[in-house]
């Protein structure tokens, strides 16, 4: 279970797999569905900036006349006997950006999507990615092709099957024993930007492991009572991020790797607070886990979140 309230951790739609099996059945919910536009990274959005679906009709038509490169087809699930599909495709010429006007990022419109629509945008772009980076076999070379609606990919050639690959995330919120936080802030990062320490898991880690080594590795600080917090998809590219808080043992040792992270801070909410205000201090997108890591430790003592958005 969740401790935290994750933006991205989104109840899904039924995603049917048994239906995967059935070409012809997908094929029959194709022409009745609604069907997600991504294109080129982007979702098609109607004036409102909200999620615009089409119909099959509708896509038969961008087939034809539009200047999008042709697409999969991707089968996302059944939510109250309707059916969702997207249609995946890149624009031909990405210099065209009147063709890509009516359509928005994710990051842009997750503050205003439903439980539902986040469900279905974060599946669509995650696998949409997947398939994308997957059009040659890792065994032979050749041209793979989307089957099962969308849920693997299958060699030309040698018929191998190729599955989607999630990668796995830790980030984590240090804490030391006056209940301060530990913030880093990355070279790439936009200035003033700072947030919690994260990194991939590597081969042979578990989580707990990998929480350590990367908190060591990137601040000097050691660990303990490490908890879980909550889990959620983040497909920039193709990731899920595993959540926890942490103790710190020698907080007085923090220091910044100089490498991944060139500055950190210790900061009590009163800190936060007021550096917030000052400009010297900006916090993660609304819809990142760190922000909300960060906002549940704020709250925790009846702070309010509303002076975490500035001036």
């Amino acid at each position: 279970m969740n401790v935290l309230k994750l933006p991205l951790a989104s109840e899904a739609v039924d995603r049917a797999g048994e239906l995967r099996l059935k070409p012809d059945e997908l094929a029959k919910l194709w022409k009745s569905a609604r069907i997600l536009h991504f294109a080129s990274g982007k979702f098609r959005v109607n004036s409102n900036n909200e999620l615009d679906y089409q119909s099959a009709e509708q896509i038969v038509e961008l087939r034809k006349n539009s200047g999008f490169a042709h697409g999969e087809e991707l089968f996302l699930g059944i939510d109250k006997g309707i059916s969702y599909f997207a249609w995946c495709s890149d624009a031909e010429d990405f210099e065209n950006f009147e063709l890509l006007e009516n359509y928005q990022t994710l990051r842009t419109l997750g503050d205003f999507l439903s439980q539902l629509e986040m469900g279905l945008a974060i599946h669509t772009q995650a696998i949409a990615n997947w398939h994308h980076s997957h059009q040659f076999c890792a065994r032979c070379g050749q041209p793979t092709i989307s089957a099962n609606g969308g849920s693997l990919r299958k060699c030309t050639s040698d018929g191998s099957e190729h599955y989607p690959r999630t990668d796995g995330a830790v980030i984590v919120l240090v804490k030391d024993a006056s209940d301060r936080i530990l913030l880093g802030r990355q070279k790439i990062w936009p200035e003033r930007r700072f947030s919690c320490f994260a990194g991939f898991v590597e081969p042979g880690e578990s989580f707990e492991q990998t929480v350590l080594r990367e908190v060591l590795e990137e601040s000097g600080v050691k660990l303990k009572d490490i908890t879980y917090l909550g889990s959620q998809p983040w497909p920039f590219p193709a990731s899920i991020m595993i959540s926890f808080s942490a103790v710190a043992i020698n907080p007085d040792e923090a220091k910044a790797d100089g490498e991944e992270i060139e500055e950190i801070r210790w900061l009590s909410r009163d800190e936060m607070r007021e550096a917030i205000a000052d400009g010297s201090l900006t916090l993660p997108p609304s819809m990142s886990v760190a922000r909300k890591m960060i906002e549940f430790w704020y709250e925790k003592n009846g702070a309010d979140i509303r002076d975490l958005l500035g001036k």
